[in-house]
């Protein structure tokens, strides 16, 4: 509707329209996160986290309204694939650009429960943010290297027990855990810095989505593979915002978790071996898809 106006104004213009979005529907959610900080048992703070999650599906659902209205975009989207509310998702994707964030939101909101992700336990202490991410009840993992391992062994296996804790709460309430695999957002320089045998995607860090499934896969029922795509090559959030980008495609198809991808990656070598082939061979799969969308 307002792409008649020049990019770098629309541009402006669609991040203070979001901009005064978030900071109308932080107000709620703040009061609600008091409140849950302030219950004092976990009954009343699991109907906090459903309040919480429902502000901050509604804030998505004013951004896609807002993008309809401002951009215009027109959204393909491939994959007959029966998504649940109800259900335990493991979302995994490619990775280009913060504009990813933005097609996420309007492809899986209200579709599949809020998308949350795992993360590093020092980020409780970010200002606002990580108390946000604590009344989300974002899980929060303690992770250690390999040298701390080497020089105190009784903490082996304490990560994944650490976060299984964390998780117990989501045996009470549907949630989708996301994971970016390749760990960082695609550039060139870093696709050629790793000599990625992919064409269109970096390697994958299989690491990651491993630690989660070990974590949680007698939770987790389905993984939502999902593959961003930008037919007119990649593009920056404010390339979104200045009204460059007039399609977005997205692959969506869910993969069964099967015991032979749950295990112990950082202490059995078969285990790793195999489950780096099956990430390897999925990773194929999306560039494939990707390749045909490209330059085919």
């Amino acid at each position: 509707m307002l792409k008649f106006l020049p990019g770098p104004v629309l541009g402006v213009l669609a991040m203070l329209l979001f901009c005064l979005n978030t900071i109308f529907w932080m107000f709620f959610f703040f009061i609600i996160a008091f409140f849950k900080l302030l219950m004092p048992n976990a009954y009343m703070r699991r109907g906090c986290t459903g309040i919480l999650d429902d502000i901050s599906s509604y804030w998505m659902v004013s951004n896609n309204v807002m993008s309809n209205i401002c951009l215009n975009i027109k959204w393909d989207i491939v994959g007959d694939v029966d998504l649940k509310m109800d259900d335990w998702y493991l979302v995994v994707s490619n990775h280009q650009s913060w504009a990813d964030i933005v097609v996420l939101g309007q492809v899986l909101n209200q579709k599949i429960p809020l998308l949350k992700y795992f993360l590093k336990k020092e980020l409780i202490y970010v200002p606002l943010l990580g108390f946000a991410w604590w009344a989300l009840d974002y899980p929060f993992m303690k992770r250690f290297t390999k040298s701390q391992l080497r020089k105190k062994p009784h903490l082996c296996g304490k990560d994944v027990e650490t976060t299984k804790k964390a998780c117990e709460k989501f045996k009470h309430m549907p949630i989708s855990v996301m994971n970016f695999v390749e760990g960082t957002r695609f550039t060139q320089s870093k696709h050629d810095g790793q000599k990625s045998p992919f064409k269109h995607l970096l390697l994958p860090k299989a690491g990651g989505i491993a630690y989660t499934l070990q974590a949680m896969g007698d939770q987790l029922h389905e993984i939502i593979d999902v593959t961003v795509i930008y037919p007119k090559g990649l593009s920056s959030l404010w390339d979104v915002f200045c009204g460059r980008v007039s399609r977005i495609k997205v692959y969506l198809r869910k993969i069964p978790i099967t015991p032979n991808i749950i295990g112990d990656y950082q202490n059995d070598k078969e285990f790793r071996k195999q489950f780096q082939l099956w990430l390897n061979n999925l990773w194929q799969e999306k560039d494939a898809i990707l390749v045909k969308e490209l330059e085919g």
